[in-house]
Order: C-alpha cells, then sequence, then structure tokens
C-alpha cells in the first residue's frame, strides 16, 4: 500500500469516526437537556421508550422520517430545501481541524492539522448563519423572515468579540495550528503547581467573552432570539417539518457540540491532562485511546453547562444582546489585547535585560 492510499484510508476512518461520535453525541445531548430541564422543572422527562429514556433519540428519529414532508406553496422552494443542509454541513467541516486526541499507531487524531486552524474555524462558523438567513427569506413568511434579520445580526455582533477573545490566546501560543496550541497546554502551572497549565487560567476575560459569544454564535438561551417562541411562535423554522425540521434541531446540537469543543482546545488543554504523563504525546495505542477519552469527557461537561445555563437564564431582550456585544464584550476584548501585549513585552524586556546583565 503506498503512502497515498494509507493517508486516504486513515482519513477515511477518522472522518468515519468522528462524524459517528458527533451524532450520537447531537442524539444524546437532546436527551441530557430534557432530563436536565425535567429535573429543574420537577418532571420526569422522558422516561418510556427504554430504560430512563436511552431509546428516546431513536423514537425522535424514527418520528422525524415518518412524519410528512410538507413544503407550503408560498415558499420559494429550492432555498427552502437548501436552507437545513446549510446549517449542518458547517458544524460537520468545523470538526475536521479539532484535535480530539495525540497519536493512535503513529497516526495524529485529527483529520486535517492545519497552520491556520483557527481562521479555518471563524471561516466557516459564520457561514451557518446564511442556512438560517435563508430559511427566514425562503419560507416567504414575516417570523421567519424575523428570525433570519435577527440571527445575522446576532451574528455579526458576537462574531468580531469571539475572534478578537481568541487573539489573546495565540499571542501567548504564538501558534495558530489547534495542535500546537494543545501542546502548549501541557504541565502544571509555573506559580501554582496544583492546577494544570490551561490558559483558562491565563486568559479568564477571553474565556468569559468566548464562551458567552459562542451562546450567541449557536442561538442559545439566553440569545435565542432567532426562534423566541413567545414572539416569533418558532422563527426561521415555522414552516418546516420531517426530516428539514430535524436537521435545523441537528445543526444547533452539533454546533453547540463543536463550540465545546472549541472550549476545550483553547481553553482547558484539549486531550491534555498533567496526570500520570497524560499531558504528554501517546507512545502507545492505550494512551492514545485514553487522551480521545479524556477530551470527550472535558467537551461533555461543558455542552453539560451550556444545557444547564438555558434553562436557568431568561431570554435578553433584543437591546440588551446588541449593548452587550458592542458596548461590553468589543471594548473588553480589544483592553484583553492590550493587556496582554504590554505583559508579553515587559516578560520580554525583562528577560532580555537579564540576559544582558549576565
Amino acid at each position: 500500500m503506498t503512502e497515498t492510499q494509507k493517508f486516504v484510508l486513515y482519513s477515511a476512518v477518522k472522518i468515519f469516526g468522528v462524524f459517528s461520535v458527533l451524532m450520537t453525541i447531537v442524539a444524546y445531548a437532546v436527551w441530557v437537556e430534557r432530563k436536565v430541564s425535567a429535573a429543574i422543572q420537577d418532571r420526569l422527562g422522558p422516561n418510556r421508550f427504554g430504560p430512563f429514556g436511552l431509546l428516546q433519540p431513536a423514537a425522535d428519529a424514527i418520528k422525524s422520517f415518518l412524519k410528512e414532508d410538507f413544503t407550503p406553496a408560498h415558499v420559494r422552494k429550492v432555498y427552502f430545501w437548501l436552507a437545513p443542509a446549510i446549517t449542518l454541513i458547517p458544524a460537520l467541516v468545523v470538526v475536521a481541524v479539532i484535535p480530539f486526541g495525540s497519536y493512535i499507531g503513529g497516526q495524529k487524531m485529527v483529520i486535517a492539522d492545519l497552520d491556520v486552524g483557527i481562521l479555518f474555524t471563524f471561516g466557516i462558523v459564520s457561514m451557518g448563519v446564511y442556512g438560517i438567513v435563508l430559511a427566514g427569506y425562503a419560507s416567504n413568511s414575516k417570523f421567519p423572515f424575523l428570525g433570519g434579520i435577527r440571527s445575522s445580526a446576532q451574528l455579526i455582533s458576537y462574531e468580531i468579540a469571539m475572534g478578537m477573545s481568541v487573539v489573546a490566546v495565540f499571542m501567548l501560543t504564538g501558534n495558530l495550528n489547534l495542535t500546537q496550541v494543545v501542546t502548549h497546554q501541557s504541565g502544571w502551572l509555573p506559580w501554582l503547581p496544583i492546577l494544570p497549565n490551561w490558559l483558562v487560567f491565563y486568559q479568564p476575560i477571553a474565556f468569559i467573552i468566548f464562551a458567552v459569544a459562542a451562546l450567541a454564535e449557536t442561538n442559545r438561551t439566553p440569545f435565542d432570539l432567532p426562534e423566541a417562541e413567545q414572539e416569533l411562535a418558532g422563527g426561521y423554522n415555522v414552516e418546516y417539518s420531517s426530516m428539514k425540521f430535524a436537521l435545523f434541531f441537528m445543526g444547533e446540537y452539533a454546533n453547540v457540540t463543536v463550540a465545546s469543543a472549541m472550549m476545550v482546545t483553547l481553553f482547558f488543554g484539549g486531550w491534555t491532562l498533567p496526570f500520570a504523563g497524560l499531558d504528554q504525546p501517546a507512545t502507545t495505542v492505550t494512551v492514545g485511546i485514553l487522551h480521545i477519552i479524556i477530551f470527550l469527557a472535558k467537551t461533555c461537561f461543558v455542552l453539560f453547562l451550556i444545557i444547564w445555563v438555558r434553562w436557568m437564564w431568561p431570554r435578553f431582550r433584543y437591546d440588551q444582546l446588541m449593548d452587550l456585544g458592542w458596548r461590553r464584550f468589543l471594548p473588553l476584548a480589544l483592553a484583553n489585547i492590550v493587556v496582554t501585549a504590554i505583559v508579553l513585552w515587559a516578560i520580554h524586556m525583562h528577560h532580555a535585560s537579564y540576559a544582558l546583565a549576565k
């Protein structure tokens, strides 16, 4: 087998594995969300289909397939059919550059190890809103159209703050490659060696901005203005049914999962864990599998927090959403970049003067 054939084979295996795990997480994230909301509201949640309701995602999938695929006569049909796919595809593309482990059998546990991984991520993520905007336009109806407009304004407002929050992270790591960002977070904090050397301890403000902006980007509560059932009766997906509606649903949870994975990669050390050498690239298959499990455990924990936030916070008014994005987070992200640059410059000058003194 030639090197090209090996590369294609390994890439196909990784793509299949990542897609399968992502879709499984998406399915059971819905189950977890319903269980968490039930616990908070003193209800039972899904408990009929399978033990503890664990087969409920399968029941939901069967229901989506069997429901009538109705296309209203007044919609713009081509765009109407295209919108759900455009919503789901960006999440599936972005996951390709996220390192979900170190090595197994000499193969990097990332589908595409790009040197500009984060730029690729922001470029693709911003395309997700086109599906929602297209759904609002294609539905040819007032409420979906308002939902699409809200989503586009929301994305523009928070995409800038999110991008600027990440600038400070890459000033510290000196690299746009996500694998190198994870490697940079190995070991323990120099000034507090009981904590791991994760970037969240260096850049807590950047993490808060990124996390809140991620909620806004994925239209999650308290930023679910494009849906806003009480105002828009569901917003951009009002006219959709059957698998088209399911694709929107899958796209939302896939985007939330990928956002959680990005937070873990940028701020929580990715697959690293500074115990028993688990913060170093794997030399055995067992350690490589452990790294994948560590990454998945961190991602699922962040995903659980996002789900918890939805059922504990009320929705913002639209003026509050815009005020938070433009008048709070944007100046704060800029200030964070400036402070980080000054601190790095001071450290560099200190090292330079110390070297000259020697």
